[in-house]
């Protein structure tokens, strides 16, 4: 019942927005009342269009489900950018107003603008979003860094949602390009995948591919929670990649140790206690005197656990360095970084933007990207 009265606030609330948008643009815009009936019909399929991209996930019949979410979700992306702008309009007009300089040129121009930028925006997100990730080079300084592991290499991975729009020719781009890094390791940092094994198992097959020297290591995040984290578990262990589940590996390294951790998603003990994440219990048993400590953590809120624990590096993801405006703004209120190197204490904390995307396939301001890691030593 409370989940039925839910759907229903949610539809009411999206309908609203679309005729908050209608109602704004299309009396105002310089054209034949046909035109403006059209772009009501517009309105009316991206309210259905854009529930439709979530309930596409229980089709069990494909290709219908995929090409129903492909809809939905471009659907969506639109949608944002016209809710958005339309209010930025409105503000604008009433500062016109207020300074006494609102005219009906204004209100005309600017009516052209909001779907002219929208559909623009739009369309270099997804130019962005599909194409592969470009390699973003990161050096981080350690202190008392061994010579030996001056120049150690990490490539990073994360964020790539393999589901609905994003498939195993997307995947293998993005192996070929990790591999052709020859990084000493390879990290993958959670939120694989959307959706369940059954479903998606051909499409992370890519990922038996990926190769370096002292291996390939995977934690979860968030949305292997929502899609049956014990399943993708195993499945991700059958690819040939190491699961860090609170806890380490020491890695040798031209005779040098570095010691490698990883902690299941923040969240994970919502779904199960015995998951829950702990930066701390992933140093259980590691020799003492390590010169270098790496955690695998997928969201960046692991930070203030990993420096009370002694971590100098973690590598985090799930943020997407905010995908597209204006969601980039929200994502300080849920996570302390939002993309990039930070500090916190003597720990570094990198914020990789993602791989992949998640929703609509959009990104405008937050580029995605492979991250390659290079520790060397502070000066």
């Amino acid at each position: 019942m409370r989940l039925r009265a839910s759907i229903l606030v949610i539809l009411a609330l999206l309908a609203a927005l679309h005729t908050y948008i209608g109602w704004r643009i299309l009396p105002d815009l310089p054209i034949a009342n046909t035109w403006r009936m059209a772009g009501a019909l517009w309105l009316l399929a991206s309210f259905l269009l854009v529930p439709t991209a979530l309930l596409a996930r229980g089709i069990k019949r494909q290709p219908l489900a995929d090409r129903l979410a492909w809809a939905g979700l471009l659907a969506l992306g639109l949608f944002s950018s016209l809710f958005v702008l339309t209010v930025f309009r409105d503000v604008g007009l009433l500062l016109a107003a207020v300074l006494a300089v609102h005219t009906e040129a204004l209100v005309r121009w600017s009516a052209i603008a909001v779907p002219a930028l929208a559909a623009a925006v739009t369309l270099v997100g997804f130019i962005n979003a599909r194409r592969l990730a470009r390699v973003v080079d990161v050096e981080v300084p350690i202190e008392n860094l061994p010579q030996e592991l001056h120049g150690f290499t990490i490539a990073q991975i994360s964020d790539i949602h393999v589901g609905p729009t994003i498939k195993h020719g997307y995947l293998d781009a993005i192996v070929e390009a990790v591999n052709r890094l020859d990084a000493d390791l390879i990290a993958v940092t959670g939120d694989l995948v959307d959706g369940s094994v059954r479903q998606l198992a051909p499409h992370t097959q890519p990922l038996s591919k990926l190769a370096a020297r002292h291996g390939v290591y995977f934690v979860t995040g968030n949305h292997e929670y929502y899609s049956n984290a014990y399943d993708w578990i195993a499945e991700v262990q059958r690819l040939g990649l190491k699961v860090l589940m609170n806890e380490h590996v020491v890695l040798q390294h031209e005779g040098a140790p570095l010691l490698l951790a990883g902690v299941t998603d923040y969240s994970a003990h919502h779904f199960d206690e015995s998951h829950r994440s702990d930066p701390h219990a992933a140093l259980a048993g590691a020799p003492r005197g390590m010169a270098v400590k790496v955690l695998l953590a997928h969201q960046p809120r692991s930070a203030t656990a990993a420096a009370e624990a002694g971590f100098d590096l973690q590598l985090s993801g799930h943020t997407h360095g905010g995908q597209f405006f204006p969601w980039n703004f929200f994502v300080p209120m849920q996570q302390p970084y939002t993309a990039g190197l930070n500090r916190l204490g003597k720990l570094w904390v990198y914020t990789s933007r993602g791989t992949g995307y998640w929703g609509p396939p959009k990104r405008f301001g937050a580029p995605s990207e492979i991250t390659r890691v290079r520790l060397v030593l502070a000066q």
